[in-house]
């Protein structure tokens, strides 16, 4: 896109006006020997020249986090070329790519950087610099034009030419060069996560994803995104990347395209927003914003040129089966679980085919554990002898007691009654507890570490007892 060619040519104006108003940059060279013919010669490596330098010392910091860098830099066995960006010009570059140090950009995104400033194999004065293409360590060209003094991919000054070391030329300039692989990512909603080493696993999935996926982030229009940080990966059980589908379905579950949805905007209590790949579900409350009930918003209003970024504590995944679906998987699992929850399902045709099929329902679903409580309280072996003690009709009716008819994540649920499809049952929030339609005690607890248990059709919530609604018993 255009935008791309032309990106942030203004990054570094402030730094360049202050550069420029001050009196022209310079270096000393500390130390120099006589040459056969009476003339000075550098003793002094690049390195070292940018060490005994003031207005270098961002360079040189970014510099020692790459002890082979440095050793190159100071060897005398190859000359060198290399445009030194002034402390003012790093300072410009964390500003524009929304960074407080150094320290926060990833190791291989700063060592591109480091790179695309040094010309291998010939120290290139400023008289030798011609218009055109050059190419660097890092592999990519800088253009260079010379029309009204020497200007570097079209907006950075050589503001101090020709220093000379005993391995090379070093020209002082008013900002960092960015690679022009990276630049089109500079401002956009990517930057925050691409330039700051708490996103690393976002950003190498991004990379492993089909190149649309990224082509969308970077693309003109609003947008949202919520970023979840390398923690927020192994918190959704993600140690290693999945194949490309997988990813490309996991990323564009964290994209609304063609909003900017400003923490502001979101509304009190539960709501939903379309991403590139189904619905996510929002719950905002005094305790804060989540989605899809586990994954909480941790920072907001990152402003981007093309939308808005928020930090999110937990990757997204994306449901890709139905609550029934779900429950069979759990039963045939090496520890299964539900097994009973099938079987009472199965017995109830029409319970069954609505847990598979299309809509938003919430299941709060007994383990296997609570079933066999119910059993022995009853005098029965199992699920077909409790159908026989109560008849398939109560034995619906208690089924249905478990569902609701709407999509609630836990942090949607707030004390006192919920309507189930039959009859009310009564939710205490502090104590993750839920009093049935039978009044039994102790209460049913929800087991925290299952809930909001997503499918396309609605949320699981495990419990730890049979609900019961009354007249049943």
């Amino acid at each position: 896109m255009n935008s791309e060619q032309t990106i942030k040519t203004n990054w570094f104006s402030k730094a360049r006006i202050a550069l420029l108003s001050l009196a022209i940059v310079t270096l000393t060279i500390t130390a120099c020997d006589d040459d056969d013919n009476g003339s000075t010669r550098p003793t002094q490596s690049i390195v070292a020249l940018a060490q005994g330098n003031s207005n270098l010392t961002s360079l040189v910091a970014a510099l020692t986090k790459f002890p082979d860098l440095v050793t190159t830099l100071s060897g005398s066995s190859t000359s060198f070329t290399v445009f030194a960006p002034t402390n003012a010009a790093f300072a410009s570059l964390l500003d524009a790519i929304g960074q407080e140090s150094l320290d926060d950009i990833p190791e291989s995104v700063l060592r591109d950087v480091l790179e695309y400033h040094v010309i291998a194999g010939a120290a290139v004065r400023s008289t030798q610099l011609t218009a055109g293409p050059v190419p660097t360590v890092g592999g990519e060209n800088i253009t260079v034009s010379t029309a009204g003094g020497i200007r570097l991919n079209g907006s950075v000054s050589v503001v101090t030419a020709d220093v000379e070391a005993n391995n090379g030329i070093v020209h002082v300039i008013d900002a960092v060069l960015v690679p022009p692989t990276i630049t089109p990512i500079v401002g956009t909603i990517v930057a925050p996560a691409y330039f700051n080493k708490n996103f690393t696993t976002l950003i190498a999935a991004v990379n492993a994803a089909s190149p649309s996926v990224l082509q969308a982030l970077l693309a003109a229009g609003d947008k949202t995104l919520f970023a979840p940080t390398n923690a927020a990966f192994a918190e959704a059980g993600i140690t290693t990347l999945p194949n490309q589908a997988t990813l490309n379905a996991v990323l564009q579950y964290h994209v609304i395209a063609g909003a900017e949805v400003f923490a502001a905007d979101i509304a009190n209590g539960s709501s939903s927003a379309e991403t590139l790949n189904g619905n996510i579900y929002l719950s905002k409350s005094a305790a804060g914003v989540f989605i899809n009930g586990t994954t909480e918003v941790i920072a907001t209003d990152i402003t981007a040129s093309n939308g808005v970024v928020h930090v999110i504590d937990r990757t997204l995944l994306p449901p890709s089966k139905t609550i029934a679906d779900i429950a069979i998987e759990f039963s045939q699992a090496t520890q299964p679980q539900f097994t009973q929850l099938v079987a009472a399902l199965s017995k109830v045709p029409s319970l069954l085919e609505a847990a598979d099929s299309e809509g938003n329902l919430t299941v709060f679903a007994p383990t296997d554990a609570a079933f066999q409580t119910l059993y022995a309280a009853l005098d029965v072996e199992n699920m077909n002898e409790l159908e026989a003690a109560i008849g398939n009709q109560k034995l619906a009716e208690v089924l249905q007691h478990h569902i609701v008819g709407a999509r609630v994540f836990s942090t949607d649920l707030t004390s006192g009654p919920v309507a189930t499809l039959n009859q009310n049952i009564t939710i205490n929030v502090a104590n993750l507890t839920i009093t049935d339609g039978n009044g039994s005690t102790p209460a049913t607890g929800l087991v925290p570490s299952l809930l909001n248990v997503h499918a396309t059709n609605g949320v699981i919530h495990v419990i730890d007892k049979v609900l019961i609604p009354d007249g049943i018993l």
